[in-house]
């Protein structure tokens, strides 16, 4: 027994070591739990994954293994019967995971099978057919439709319901579709309604330009049901022409004053009865009255005439359709020196102040920002000292980052490397099974005690297997279990019938000819015995099975039932 312990533990040591041939390339986890890996490393050897028992690999099936040594895994919930109604079969498994497989206890102990009766032999299955949807589309064919039902069984029994629960058919929509008006691109500007602002009784009148569009891109409609509806809008725009200059306006002459001194500051003037050219007077560039303002003489030299602002032009559209980062979207409009111009002999004063103005589209929304990868950070320092660990390096979605709606970043902004230390890490021991229990023996001497009412010991044992690198020992109980006892081996006892024994597993677990079986249990009469042993008063325990005799069984007479396993699957 101690040779072939020993020889398990050297086994599982030499599994754990670096292998002499190149091992193959694998995924490795950092994390293994119950056959799940999480926290992935990259590609690796798997001698190199695997210098760390807690890590776990991705094999070529895309299974995921254990770098620490074989452990079964729990057992699966019991699966529900595999027949809806009458009798049929359960099932639950488990998997050995880790290095060297083989070496699970029982390794081939991975399925368990137990009859079971299907309940469901009056289940309703699948209700009726909800009534179908409305088609997808309502014009211009190619839509679908569909309905649904529901599995009236109860929950275990919804196997009962077998295919879909949903099931879609075309449903054909053969009125053509109407078309909506669109409109058509802005015609240019038509020319000013008139070359300048005129005044009419005190009604100042601007002219106009117009722009025409037209409801044909495309046009709605009028051959469907419903037809196409209308372009909205309207189909013409009219804007002011202010940027003109006011119409020129002559003058006319008012009566004949008495006569008088006549002051002019420019040209020839008499003291002579003057009349004045106001009715109306000239503006904006019109001609003064013709004729002399005296009755004696004309004032020869004109006088000069100053400039004066024409009315500001509406405002251009803006240099773009949204502000841009760290820029202005601008809009201008101007006015002319022209109501009237300055005159050029004599030369009159220029009109004072800017001819164009320039401000900011404020009410526009900013443009969208698309984000801009930052540069990669250092890669991190590696953060383990055994085994193979993970290096970071990120950077930031901030060269720029997104603004106003702007796309995010494409791309990762993680990446990673696989550092190796070259360094084993520990492997803590764990205890294996206990041993069987050795043959009960007296404990002074030689002595026979079996089949006599002598009290002797018997010890069972365990190892502290897998411990490698420096690991830690295992911790807890001793290694040797002792207990006394009573060898009972083979012995001839009274016994009184006591029940069954409970029902075995289903041999084989899948496949054909499955069965199971039970015993009566024939219970020893071991009220000869001292229920205790020793000084310490120690509880015996009866070690060994004995010839017990019942003497004949009760009812049938059967000691031994045998049944079949109906519907056991077949092995995978």
């Amino acid at each position: 027994m101690e040779v072939l312990t020993v020889l398990r533990v050297l086994l599982v040591v030499v599994l754990l070591l670096v292998s002499v041939e190149r091992s193959e390339c694998v995924r490795c986890f950092a994390r293994f739990d119950l056959g799940q890996c999480d926290e992935d490393l990259g590609e690796v050897d798997e001698d190199d994954c695997c210098q760390n028992h807690h890590y776990g690999y991705q094999e070529a099936d895309g299974e995921c293994q254990s770098c620490g040594p074989a452990v079964w895994s729990p057992w699966t919930p019991w699966s529900p019967c595999n027949v809806l109604c009458g009798e049929g079969v359960t099932q639950r498994s488990r998997k050995c995971f880790g290095i060297g497989q083989s070496e699970c206890e029982n390794a081939e102990d991975k399925l368990e099978t137990v009859p079971c009766s299907g309940t469901c032999c009056d289940a309703k299955g699948w209700g009726l057919w909800l009534p179908w949807s409305p088609c997808s589309v309502t014009c211009g064919g190619g839509g679908v439709r569909k309905r649904e039902r529901v599995c009236s069984s109860s929950p275990e029994c919804r196997l009962s319901c077998i295919g879909p629960s949903q099931e879609t058919e075309e449903c054909p929509a053969d009125n053509t579709c109407p078309v909506h008006g669109g409109w058509s691109s802005w015609t240019d500007w038509s020319p000013c309604s008139a070359r300048c602002i005129s005044e009419r009784d005190d009604v100042v009148i601007i002219p106009s330009k117009l722009r025409y569009r037209s409801c044909s891109n495309p046009a709605p409609s009028n051959d469907t049901a419903p037809p196409g509806n209308d372009c909205p809008g309207n189909e013409f725009q009219a804007l002011d022409c202010s940027e003109l200059p006011n119409c020129p306006v002559d003058g006319s002459w008012g009566a004949w004053s008495p006569p008088g001194p006549c002051s002019v500051s420019c040209g020839e003037g008499l003291q002579l009865s003057i009349r004045r050219c106001d009715r109306p007077a000239p503006k904006y560039g019109g001609r003064f009255c013709d004729g002399p303002s005296t009755k004696s003489s004309v004032c020869q030299s004109p006088c000069p005439v100053d400039g004066f602002w024409s009315g500001w032009s509406v405002w251009s559209e803006c240099s773009t359709s949204c502000i841009p980062q760290r820029q202005a979207s601008v809009r201008t409009r101007q006015r002319f020196c022209s109501n009237p111009a300055p005159s050029s002999s004599p030369p009159g004063r220029d009109c004072q102040g800017d001819d164009r103005e320039r401000e900011n589209c404020n009410h526009l929304p900013h443009c969208p920002v698309d984000g801009g990868w930052g540069s990669w950070s250092p890669l991190s320092s590696c953060p383990v000292t055994c085994g193979v660990g993970l290096q970071v390096s990120t950077r930031r979605c901030n060269s720029p980052a997104p603004a106003h709606g702007g796309q995010d970043c494409h791309g990762e902004g993680r990446r990673t490397s696989i550092c190796k230390t070259n360094v084993h890490c520990p492997v803590d021991g764990m205890w294996s099974e206990w041993s069987p229990w050795n043959q009960c023996k007296f404990p002074f001497g030689n002595r026979e005690i079996r089949c006599k009412q002598l009290g002797g010991s018997q010890t069972r044992e365990r190892q502290c297997l897998h411990r490698a690198h420096n690991g830690s020992i295992c911790s807890g109980d001793a290694q040797l279990d002792r207990r006394v006892c009573y060898d009972v081996t083979n012995c001839y006892l009274k016994g009184t019938w006591d029940g069954w024994e409970q029902w075995s597993l289903c041999k084989p677990s899948c496949g054909g000819k499955s069965k199971r079986f039970r015993k009566r249990y024939c219970k020893p009469d071991y009220s000869e015995y001292n229920p205790t042993i020793g000084r310490q008063r120690d509880p015996a325990t009866f070690f060994g099975i004995p010839n017990a005799d019942c003497g004949a069984a009760p009812e049938n007479g059967k000691k031994v039932e045998v049944e079949p396993c109906l519907n056991v699957p077949p092995c995978p």
